[in-house]
């Protein structure tokens, strides 16, 4: 049948399962735009692309699914390289669709030119500037194989204006073959019966699980694994949510802003099963010091993450939830009868380094953000999807509130992009119309989406928004009074709007706290709106985010006050 170029590419979203595009229209995808309002694809429209990018990504981890978002080309594909960015650190499936002048104009300088593939090559899994509109077809359908297979990532597809407009035979593409991308699923055996022979001889043996366990699916058996063997289990900011977080087996996050008993564990440990993780700086610290009395077993389906960072005892390529499913028959056909025996010295030392040294804080007058992260768990139980911004909201909702699955984490991680929470907490909300979708957030970092509050208006998505309100860019203030002697260089937030006034002005509910006692009650309002919230908190200007270890240093040496 004869189809446009853009009338191909709505039946292979179709085809691709997409129900949900987050755009900005512009002239050279105006021909797109024409045809999407035709099919049943519900468009998101957003007041900036940046947001656009990052709610496909929330969609994208909410709803387990290939996010898509379309914009214009020029400014519209250039505002999209920080939500690109974002989604290639942390691994998210998306496609990102870009207009692009006409065929023949490309090189010209034409008005709205920009090279977006030259610009986003560093930051995409891989990108396309399509040459013709019968290659049209073979690239969309290798765009979403390619974002969602092996370890996942963001595709690019850059399209001339001419080539939605042209006219071809369109025939479906029924199966994706790339010769020379194989992604290794299966794993060794030989090298998993290793593992297995080194779980049964540790005596102080720790999980180490990251973002790519929530990625494949296999947070169920982890879990299984974990009790199994009885091997208390840390996790990634990433991976929050890959384990219970009420589990007598969860060590709490690992890292610069990790719990005591997680760092002292891994210190500790001779054995390191890192699963799905890439060992990032954030977390090893002092990479020579990192698990140096440990065994390290190191599963990824990323060959390029192994060793990368960190040198490793057992490597094994492939895919985190297949892997696991084989450790667990291996481990259901291997005598274990001792092993709660063996391990309860090392549960016993974890037990004390977790009463010594907890999560603490201390609410006084003042209101302190850790109470409201608290309180917000308590009141949701746990139940709501976790959208955050970045800095130190973000690590007192990684601390305080406790996440028993997966998906219902969603934070800028490798990057650390202010301005994600909000368009992400809108993908997400798209993706699961019927959770509670929270963005916890600071007052410097909502400001740099929150034009995004009116897409949710229009939209009707109820979002909430609980701003940890301190007046100041908070983690760089932090490591300002901690090692520039407090010397609190432009990071005053003394001119923030009136949050409250400001959502009014977007069509949504405000409401202010500013003592411990108005908290319940301004979670419970805003939690029971129906529509969006913006709930401003008046916290301690000066609270840190604690444990910390400082730069450089070992994750065992942390600042604890």
């Amino acid at each position: 049948m004869k189809l446009t170029g853009a009338q191909i590419l709505m039946e292979i979203l179709k085809e691709e399962g997409v129900d949900t595009i987050f755009g900005f229209p512009g002239g050279a995808v105006i021909d797109i735009y024409d045809e999407l309002i035709k099919t049943d694809i519900r468009h998101i429209l957003v007041r900036h692309e940046q947001g656009a990018v990052h709610a496909a990504d929330g969609y994208a981890r909410a709803g387990d699914k290939v996010g898509v978002c379309l914009v214009t080309s020029g400014p519209g594909a250039t505002n999209t390289v920080t939500g690109i960015a974002s989604a290639y650190m942390d691994s998210i499936p998306m496609v990102i669709l870009t207009g692009q002048v006409p065929t023949q104009l490309i090189g010209n300088d034409a008005f709205q030119e920009v090279d977006i593939v030259g610009i986003t090559r560093p930051c995409t899994k891989h990108n396309y500037l399509v040459p013709s509109a019968e290659a049209f077809p073979r690239i969309i359908k290798e765009a979403f194989y390619l974002a969602r297979s092996g370890r996942p990532g963001p595709v690019l597809i850059d399209i001339p204006k001419d080539v939605g407009k042209a006219v071809i035979d369109y025939k479906p593409i029924k199966e994706v073959q790339l010769k020379s991308y194989n992604p290794t699923y299966e794993p060794n055996m030989k090298q998993l019966r290793k593992v297995v022979d080194l779980v049964e001889a540790s005596q102080r043996p720790v999980i180490f699980a990251g973002g790519g366990v929530i990625l494949s699916g296999a947070a169920a058996e982890l879990t299984q694994f974990a009790r199994n063997v009885r091997i208390p289990v840390t996790t990634s900011l990433m991976g929050l949510g890959n384990f219970p977080g009420t589990d007598p087996l969860w060590l709490g996050m690992l890292g610069m802003h990790g719990t005591y008993r997680a760092n002292m564990s891994t210190g500790a440990c001779d054995l390191l099963l890192a699963i799905g993780v890439r060992f990032d700086d954030r977390v090893t610290g002092k990479t020579d010091a990192f698990a140096a009395q440990a065994k390290i077993v190191h599963i990824d389906i990323d060959p390029t993450s192994i060793r990368k960072n960190i040198p490793v005892t057992i490597p094994i390529v492939g895919d985190c939830k297949i892997s696991l499913q084989h450790l667990n028959q291996l481990i259901e056909q291997t005598d274990l009868t001792d092993i709660e025996k063996k391990r309860q010295s090392w549960l016993d030392q974890i037990e004390e380094w977790k009463n010594t040294k907890p999560l603490a804080y201390k609410q006084e007058d003042t209101l302190k953000p850790q109470f409201v992260v608290e309180k917000l768990y308590e009141l949701t139980k746990g139940e709501a999807i976790i959208t955050t911004e970045v800095g130190q909201n973000q690590m007192w909702a990684a601390q305080y509130y406790h996440f028993d699955r997966p998906n219902h984490f969603i934070t800028s991680g490798g990057l650390g992009c202010m301005g994600f929470g909000l368009p992400a907490a809108i993908g997400a909300q798209m993706a699961c119309p019927d959770k509670l979708v929270i963005d916890i957030a600071g007052d410097g970092s909502i400001q740099m989406n929150i034009q995004e509050m009116a897409t949710a208006v229009q939209s009707g998505l109820p979002v909430k928004v609980v701003i940890l309100n301190n007046a100041y860019l908070g983690m760089v203030r932090q490591w300002q009074e901690l090692f520039y002697e407090k010397r609190y260089a432009c990071t005053g937030m003394d001119c923030a709007p009136d949050f409250v006034k400001l959502a009014e002005a977007y069509g949504a509910l405000g409401l202010r706290a500013t003592k411990p006692q108005d908290v319940e009650a301004v979670l419970k309002e805003g939690l029971a709106a129906s529509g969006p919230v913006i709930m401003d908190f008046k916290v301690d200007r000066e609270e840190s985010v604690y444990p910390m270890v400082p730069a450089g240093a070992p994750i065992t040496e942390m600042l604890l006050v």
